[in-house]
């Protein structure tokens, strides 16, 4: 099994920055991204990485935020810049154990999840 504890949430103005980070614990992992759900709407992707650090992003979030890991310790971060309100979401940290893994924002490539944190961004 594997287990997931994200970090990092928190309250920033509109054009502020916050980084997240997920720690992995258990079972080797692959694949690792980052998705995001809002109050009424559908989980979304934001952010992936896979084998050889290979690395997608989802179109809102292009350019603004840049996700990385540290696989020695186990830790994936998401650095979000120049927050906007529309980034108010819950953050979810999610992973896989998919060999030499291609990164995917599809939420079902990630059997394990991460309980979430609160990122608020206000105008």
């Amino acid at each position: 099994q594997v287990e997931l504890v994200e970090s990092g949430g928190g309250s920033v103005q509109a054009g502020g920055s916050l980084r997240l980070s997920c720690v992995a614990s258990g079972r080797s992992t692959s694949c690792m991204g980052w998705f995001r759900q809002a109050p009424g709407k559908e989980r979304e992707g934001v952010a992936a990485i896979g084998y050889g650090d290979r690395t997608i992003y989802g179109e809102s979030v292009k350019g603004r935020f840049t996700i990385s890991r540290d696989t020695a310790k186990r830790t994936l971060f998401l650095q979000l810049n120049s927050l906007k309100p529309e980034d108010t979401a819950t953050y979810y940290c999610a992973a896989n154990r998919v060999a030499y893994c291609v990164p995917t924002l599809s939420e079902s490539n990630y059997p394990y999840w991460g309980r979430g944190t609160q990122v608020t961004s206000s105008s």
